[in-house]
């Protein structure tokens, strides 16, 4: 087609090329720079254009462009040249201007070439150089100059910055450059579907090497960002624009279709969308399906609801991804009901993994839960042991969530699991994925996470619910039959004034021991519960005489009716006994801790008792008074009976305070009177008995087997107790017990338990001076150290599952590197 203009151009950009080294040298007789260039252009208008022109051509005229670009101001008429470089091969003018930016001799200044590539964007050239790119690689184009034209379009933002020193004009920011990239996809995009309309082939492979080397570079938001939603409206009613874009990714190479796969999955605005735009690819391309069925689900756990929504809902919708969904499904339970999974995986994994199962359970038809009914109630009873076997409360209840939802699938007739838990937004949005979303109700945008957590607050009304709440008006009409049809005639009593009769509580200590022991007298037992606490602290001296017997009874009630917050009575009961009595109250406790015949809960109030008592002894009580005292109200009110004289100072401070004008208000500051720390001569009692048996199994109990929760609760008591012990005599010696203790343990697999240890090591850090450290606990500190520091720094700050384990681990370096500079500046 270009053969008769082709000697023609050839011919004119010799002569180009010459007028423009006369006009650089010196003014010389012939042609102009002018009317040579404007020869140039009417020949490559004669020739057919830059598509027509061969690869001797396309040489000739890069040679001519790179004279004009080092030609000198003067050789380059105002406009012309600039035709040259936008009417040209668009991929010789992009090469040449970048070479440019860098070039520090006679031709186009950097400024001049920025400004050149600037209305090379804005005039659309880019849609002709992607186009240009396509035919190059439909006609086996070279690949090195293809991988270089890639390279130079994709990172045109760092090389014009690089040039100019991040001086660059806005266009070549990131953020506006992709966008106007994915504008010429969609443009070129359009050309192949036109071609393709008109019986011409076409190749994109090159528009897909541009997709997935912007999507590596992270570039995904702003390029995606344009192309799916022009694409999500093309490809509804259009099976070629749907073919388009099924090639436009299966021809992106497999080192970048994770990122483009992610990219799109992220921002399609639902599953049927993501369905027309990525068709089959899982099926066809391994590297996809690994990515969809593998990566994103059981290797990664940081994306959105919405995404685990997308994924699984495509993978849902049709024939040949369905037998994906149920193998990813079988996948999910096996990770879900491992024991490894559960201790050594993070709780925002567990919970992602929670999320994915349920909603793959919510695609599963009929037939498919009859085929797997066997192996999904196997792995409900697998999953929901390791999760309730789990220390931390919110593993326990996803599993409870997640087993009774598996429950209601696979017994939709017979009996279902069902457990008493507390209900929080996360349960409530666990329990919606179940029920589907239909895909008109998408709003056709990128779901966020505010929308995201608005949809799952939102209360699921089943239908049957519906109904009865429609038909609860009509329930009154029918009774009111039934009694106008009745022969009773008999009127209730009027019980509107009757006054409940309060019981009395006992006012004696022996008195509440009868009642909580013997006494068949429901009101009175509910009663002394309530007034117990109160009646241990005004009588310390009748509390001693009976306070093991006390706490022994205390340790054991039971609940005999459904009293208010029978629990923290009893709590509290428990701890004014042991703050009256702690010596002998306290070794009755630390003994009962590892006896026989106790269940796990009476194991831990124990422990929670130890731990309030001694907050209660080691908190200084503030009995001081305020500086400005005489504008307080008393504490104490002498005269409680006189309801006239009981207010009088309230009131009269709200008088003055509404008259008083003020320019600047300080706090009261309360001067607390000085107290002993009453926990110091007793924190011994407390501490070392409950680390005497911790490594002796007992028939019902093993701290070190499958007890790990209260094993876990006995640590962090042990790190409470250390730190409340700061300046106790025995501090000293319960920090040397204490690092032993947390040396034996430091490899426990349970993320509970390492948190507790690590808050173990910070307590003592806090607590023991550090003379005292470093005279009688140097070998078990250096000890210390190289685990936190080769261990803990490396696996537990970097690799621990835990966040909490990691944050203490570091924490702990920091405390011993203080620890370090503070004893390397104390003088010798």
């Amino acid at each position: 087609m270009a053969a008769p203009a082709g000697p023609e151009l050839e011919r004119v950009l010799r002569e180009a090329a010459a007028a423009l080294g006369r006009a650089g040298a010196a003014e010389g007789t012939g042609q102009g720079p002018a009317a040579a260039l404007g020869a140039v252009l009417s020949a490559l208008s004669a020739a057919g254009g830059p598509a027509a022109l061969g690869e001797r051509e396309r040489a000739q005229f890069g040679a001519f462009l790179r004279s004009l670009a080092r030609a000198p101001g003067a050789a380059r008429p105002d406009g012309e040249w600039q035709r040259c470089f936008l009417e040209g091969p668009p991929g010789l003018a992009l090469c040449i201007l970048l070479e440019a930016l860098g070039s520090a001799g006679p031709g186009l200044a950097p400024r001049e070439a920025a400004a050149m590539l600037e209305r090379f964007l804005r005039e659309g050239r880019l849609s002709a150089l992607l186009w240009d790119g396509c035919q190059q690689q439909a006609h086996g184009g070279c690949p090195e100059q293809q991988d270089a034209l890639l390279n130079r379009i994709v990172c045109l933002p760092e090389h014009v910055s690089n040039k100019l020193q991040g001086e660059n004009p806005p266009v070549f920011f990131p953020q506006n450059y992709f966008p106007l990239l994915g504008a010429a996809v969609l443009q070129v995009l359009q050309m192949i579907s036109d071609s393709l309309r008109g019986g011409l082939d076409c190749s994109i492979s090159f528009v897909s090497h541009v997709l997935g080397k912007v999507c590596i570079h992270g570039r995904q938001k702003e390029i995606l960002g344009v192309l799916v939603p022009r694409l999500t409206e093309l490809t509804k009613s259009d099976c070629i624009w749907q073919r388009i874009c099924w090639r436009l990714v299966e021809c992106v190479p497999e080192r970048w279709m994770e990122a483009v796969v992610l990219g799109f999955v992220q921002r399609a605005p639902g599953s049927d969308v993501l369905s027309r735009l990525l068709g089959n690819l899982v099926v066809k391309n391994k590297k996809a399906q690994f990515v969809v069925t593998q990566k994103v689900l059981l290797l990664q756990y940081g994306h959105t609801t919405a995404v685990l929504q997308n994924l699984l809902g495509y993978l849902s919708l049709d024939s040949l991804r369905r037998a994906l969904l149920l193998r990813v499904l079988q996948e999910l339970l096996e990770t879900w009901g491992s024991s490894s999974a559960v201790k050594h995986s993070p709780p925002e994994q567990q919970l992602y993994i929670s999320k994915a199962i349920l909603i793959c359970l919510s695609h599963l038809k009929e037939p498919e839960i009859e085929s797997c009914r066997q192996e999904l109630l196997t792995s409900m009873m697998e999953g929901v042991k390791c999760h309730l076997d789990s220390s931390l409360p919110q593993l326990r209840r996803l599993g409870m969530v997640v087993a009774e939802s598996i429950s209601s699938k696979i017994n939709t007739e017979g009996p279902v699991l069902k457990f008493e838990y507390e209900e929080d937004d996360e349960t409530r949005e666990l329990r919606s994925l179940l029920v589907q979303t239909p895909p008109l109700c998408v709003v056709p945008s990128l779901p966020g996470d505010e929308s995201e957590k608005a949809g799952a607050a939102l209360p699921l009304v089943p239908e049957s619910n519906k109904k009865s709440q429609t038909a609860a008006p009509v329930m009154p009409d029918k009774e009111s039959d039934a009694e106008l049809d009745s022969d009773d005639d008999l009127v209730p009593y009027d019980m509107s004034e009757d006054k409940e009769l309060k019981i009395k509580a006992p006012v004696y200590i022996r008195d509440c021991i009868e009642v909580l022991t013997g006494s068949e007298d429901v009101d009175k037992w509910e009663a002394t519960v309530k007034a117990l606490e109160s009646l241990i602290r005004r009588n310390p001296a009748a509390t001693r005489e009976v306070s093991v017997e006390l706490a022994k009874i205390l340790l054991h009630l039971e609940e005999k009716t459904c009293i208010e917050g029978f629990v923290e009575l009893r709590q509290r009961a428990q701890v004014a006994v042991l703050t009256t009595d702690p010596i002998p109250v306290s070794k009755y406790l630390t003994s009962q801790f590892y006896s026989l015949n106790y269940s796990l809960r009476q194991r831990m109030d124990i422990l929670d008792v130890l731990v309030l008592a001694a907050q209660e002894l080691s908190c200084p009580k503030f009995h001081g008074k305020p500086k400005h005292s005489d504008a307080q109200k008393p504490r104490i009110q002498l005269l409680p009976g006189n309801d006239s004289s009981k207010d009088w100072r309230r009131i009269v401070d709200e008088r003055i305070k509404s008259k008083t004008r003020r320019f600047a208000t300080r706090q009261c500051h309360v001067e607390p009177a000085s107290s002993p720390n009453q926990f110091s001569s007793v924190a011994g009692h407390f501490f070392f008995p409950l680390l005497q048996h911790f490594d002796r199994p007992l028939t019902t109990f093993d701290l070190l087997g499958e007890d790990h929760l209260v094993l876990g609760r006995l640590v962090h008591t042990l790190a409470v107790l250390m730190y409340l012990a700061v300046n106790a005599v025995a501090v000293t010696a319960m920090g040397k017990a204490l690092l032993e203790f947390v040396w034996t343990l430091r490899f426990h697999t349970d993320s509970y338990v390492r948190q507790g240890l690590l808050s173990c090591i910070s307590s003592l850090l806090l607590s023991v001076p550090a003379e005292l450290l470093l005279a009688d606990m140097t070998e078990e500190l250096l000890e210390t150290q190289s685990w936190l520091g080769a261990a803990s720094f490396a696996d537990m700050v970097e690799k621990d599952p835990d966040g909490d384990c990691r944050r203490l681990a570091l924490q702990n370096l920091l405390l011993m590197e203080n620890l370090k500079k503070k004893l390397e500046a104390v003088p010798s």
